[in-house]
């Protein structure tokens, strides 16, 4: 805290109290560095008394240093610098990297005597003291021991105050380093008696060194290299004479000098930096006087003019072009993490202070094909609607964020139509961005996987058509609910296979009615896709099935990838590796095997039906076909939002278009830079991101679906003969069949009754179309003669049945076989067409309807 402000009187007084002190202070120092030397009076012993009793030792902590997150150049291999954090702009250097005549500059101008004394310039001190009495102050006499003391001084009152916080920084600045009174000149014994005991720590180059890479050049840069590259674009190595005495003479009263103002009245370029330019000629003299530089280059150096070459100053996202996202997207993922700090506070501390190495995952390659793919077809500002979309793409392996863009422009105010400082790729788990946005019918895949890891399969038949109730549970819960599907499609019968494929919502809700919602809903989360936003949780209603509640992109393709990966989760992370200033790595969590989600037959049977959905099914048209095999899914949310996921076996992409904001129909937005709707955008944004994931990230085949996954299950087939049409149609299509009415005919049962069908009562496929014949009502015909009564083989083996079949007559026969893996080793006969029991002609051809485990066996 700043001391109590001393009246005059009290001033005077002190220091005549003092005046002993004061006078032998180069004695003081004298003694303490040649113990030898006899100091003799009760002053001169009361203050070495004084002196000693001082902390003899000075904790020299890291100087503050930006931290830096890179990203690998694709072609060198390299990490390349992608932006910077800072408080202060530092770049710490060795001394061969220092230019010599930097060097020779300093020492002339700061410190000629630097490596003759012991850390205390006796004479510059004697100096300064005598100017302390006569002035009321101390300054001036610091050797550059000293000034590396106050400069580390300076920056403990800096790391200990708040960013922002001027009064109390500037508080801790008056305190140790402050130079009025008799306060300034206790400090002056506390740097002196600092100095001292550092040089018997470390040697003079050391010394030096921390010096060069600590003290200020004015403004936020900080350290010899940042200085140089601040005003002349050059690296402190290339500094020439002109340059180096410049910055020599800055760094005595750095923010007077700065060369960044050109507008500056009094020293500006419109009058050649003079006063900085005096100041140059000062340590030019003086470097000519030490026999630093020759009269020629003397006289070379003091004739040129002083002309910066200003490097901006860069920090923040801004300066990560093309990757303004991504990269924000790091520092809110840092910022958020435990692993940097306890609290939030101490995380940005760390961020700009700290010196942190952040080595993403970035992959330029494919960052740059989806800016170019992004920018091509998605506006960043439109009139007419909120436009907003995200595409990236995910190592399946390894959860790493390939690439990841946005259509807006980066900006982090977001004040102009066009731009936003928002990621609408995240969600609360990555810090401050979106809170993601309904994912529609990309959320179908979690009720696909349910319903295969409770061992159905792709091909049972169920009832899709679209009706005005559907009935599910959460747990003891019953849940009803409805849902009109695209296009006012009345639905059809049929399997989850082509449910997936057209993404047929009526059908998604037959397939829940034999499920759980709330276990659909603990699947999603397992898979990573959890909601958005932290306060809420998905609603168990059957609607959030298809897609209601809010996920982010890289939440849905952290999901994909899961299945792509076989099963095992990684959440998807945006840096591979994060070093402390020291080289230490910080511990991150990442867990490098994953979190095995679902079992690997789950997920390849799963992928199996996405095929379907890229290949001819409603994500046809974002299908790169570059020959390799992908699955994915689309997504329509309430014609607001779109979705394309789709997924090789090493990398998945995500394409979300839509409004950040708002409710317009995206079916009806022209957009007239893609030349298409605003709707159809999701493909064609889809397809080049998956395109050049498969370019640079060549994929193998998917893995063969699970057989007993994708099995044909087998139902009973009722007997429908004597029933009416249409009670025989209800029976049928009730028990999972199709049904086919016949052509009428002659028959002795009443007109309308079912005299045939076709297969037969019995065992068969679920789904398959049973045609049934209706009588005319008119007899029938007595074409009877020689027919013979075909035997009821049901039940038997196929052998038995040939045997049953051959001796009652029947001589052409005929098989079908579907594969059951439960079925006897022998097979076991399902039906016969003609049915049993009916007559039939010798000649006539009986087909005999059986299973078996191998039908090729």
């Amino acid at each position: 805290m700043p001391r109590t402000k001393r009246t005059a009187s009290g001033v005077v007084g002190g220091l005549l109290g003092l005046v002993g002190l004061s006078a032998i202070a180069g004695v003081l120092v004298t003694a303490t560095v040649t113990p030898a030397i006899a100091v003799g009076g009760t002053a001169a012993k009361g203050a070495i008394s004084m002196f000693n009793e001082l902390p003899p030792m000075l904790q020299i902590d890291t100087a503050m240093l930006p931290s830096t997150f890179y990203a690998k150049d694709p072609a060198s291999g390299q990490y390349v610098e992608m932006a910077k954090f800072y408080e202060q702009n530092r770049d710490p250097v060795t001394l061969d990297q220092v230019a010599p005549v930097m060097i020779d500059a300093l020492l002339s101008s700061e410190d000629n005597r630097y490596f003759a004394h012991g850390g205390v310039d006796l004479t510059g001190t004697t100096r300064a003291v005598i100017s302390t009495l006569l002035k009321q102050g101390t300054s001036g006499g610091s050797s550059i021991t000293q000034q590396y003391v106050k400069n580390v001084l300076l920056q403990q009152c800096e790391r200990e105050t708040a960013p922002g916080d001027t009064e109390a920084l500037g508080a801790c600045w008056d305190d140790y380093a402050g130079q009025e009174g008799l306060d300034g000149i206790e400090r002056k014994l506390r740097e002196m008696r600092y100095a001292i005991t550092l040089e018997q720590q470390y040697s003079k180059e050391e010394i030096l060194l921390g010096y060069l890479n600590i003290a200020s050049w004015g403004g936020l840069t900080y350290g010899i290299e940042a200085a140089a590259q601040r005003y002349f674009s050059v690296s402190a190595a290339n500094l020439n004479l002109n340059q180096a005495a410049t910055l020599a003479g800055m760094v005595q009263s750095p923010n007077n000098y700065r060369l960044d103002q050109p507008e500056n009245e009094v020293n500006g370029a419109a009058d050649g930096y003079s006063v900085t330019k005096e100041r140059r000629d000062s340590v030019l003299g003086r470097m000519i006087h030490d026999g630093k530089i020759t009269q020629e280059e003397y006289d070379a150096a003091l004739a040129a003019p002083i002309e910066p070459v200003i490097q901006e100053l860069k920090k923040g996202c801004a300066t990560a072009a093309g990757a303004e996202y991504f990269c924000t997207l790091v520092q809110e993922s840092i910022l958020s993490d435990p692993a940097f700090g306890a609290e939030q506070e101490d995380r940005e501390l760390l961020l700009n202070r700290g010196g942190l190495k952040v080595y993403t995952t970035l992959d330029w390659n494919l960052q740059t094909r989806a800016n170019d793919a992004m920018h091509s077809l998605v506006p960043a500002y439109m009139d007419t609607i909120q436009v907003g979309s995200s595409g990236l793409n995910i190592e399946a392996s390894t959860g790493r964020v390939l690439s990841l863009t946005q259509n807006t422009n980066y900006d982090p105010e977001g004040a102009a139509p066009g731009t936003s400082p928002q990621v609408w790729a995240g969600d609360y788990r990555w810090g401050d961005s979106s809170i993601g946005f309904s994912v529609g019918s990309t959320f179908k895949v979690f009720t696909l996987i349910d319903w295969l890891e409770k061992g159905k399969s792709l091909n049972e038949q169920l009832d899709g058509r679209y009706r005005k109730n559907f009935t599910s549970h959460c747990g003891d819960d019953t849940i009803t609910g409805t849902s009109e599907n695209f296009a006012s499609n009345p639905g059809y019968r049929g399997t989850p296979l082509k449910f997936t494929r057209d993404s047929l919502n009526s059908g998604f809700f037959a397939m829940a009615e034999q499920l759980d919602v709330c276990e659909i809903i603990d699947v999603a989360k397992r898979f990573g896709a959890v909601f958005g936003d932290p306060a809420r949780d998905f609603d168990k209603v059957l609607f959030t099935l298809l897609g209601s509640g809010n996920v982010s992109p890289l939440g849905m393709g952290g999901a994909y990838a899961a299945l792509a990966n076989g099963g095992v989760y990684h959440k998807p992370r945006l840096i591979d590796s994060v070093q402390n200033a020291d080289g230490s790595e910080i511990d991150l969590g990442i867990n490098p095997d994953g979190t095995r989600v679902t079992t690997p037959e789950v997920a390849a049977t799963a992928l199996f039906a996405l095929r379907g959905v890229m290949e001819g099914g409603t994500g046809d048209r974002g299908n790169p076909y570059d020959g390799t095999m992908v699955g994915g899914k689309t997504g329509t949310h309430e014609s607001q939002q779109t979705w394309l996921i789709q997924t090789s076996s090493r990398v998945t992409s995500v394409a979300w278009v839509g409004q950040y904001n708002g409710d317009v129909p995206v079916e009806h937005t022209w957009v007239d830079q893609a030349g298409m709707m605003l709707n159809d955008i999701r493909y064609y944004l889809g397809r080049d991101l998956q395109a050049a994931a498969d370019q640079f990230y060549p994929a193998p085949d998917f893995p063969a679906p699970d057989q007993n996954l994708i099995r044909v299950v087998l139902k009973d087939l009722p007997n429908v003969v004597g029933m009416t049409v249409d009670q025989a149609t209800k029976v049928l299509e009730d028990a999972g069949f199709q049904v086919s009415v016949g052509t009428p005919v002659d028959a002795d049962e009443a007109a309308g009754t079912i005299t045939a069908q076709d297969p037969g009562a019995g065992r068969a496929a679920g789904g398959t179309l049973v045609t049934i014949t209706p009588s005319t009502g008119k007899g029938k015909p007595d074409n009877t003669k020689g027919n013979v009564t075909i035997p009821d083989v049901t039940g038997q083996s196929f052998q038995k049945a040939i045997q049953a079949l051959q001796g009652a007559g029947f001589t052409d026969l005929a098989q079908t076989c579907t594969s059951d893996p439960n079925a006897p080793g022998g097979g076991t006969v399902t039906s016969t067409s003609p049915a049993a029991n009916t007559k039939a002609k010798p000649d006539t051809q009986v087909v005999i309807i059986y299973s078996a485990k191998n039908c090729n066996g």
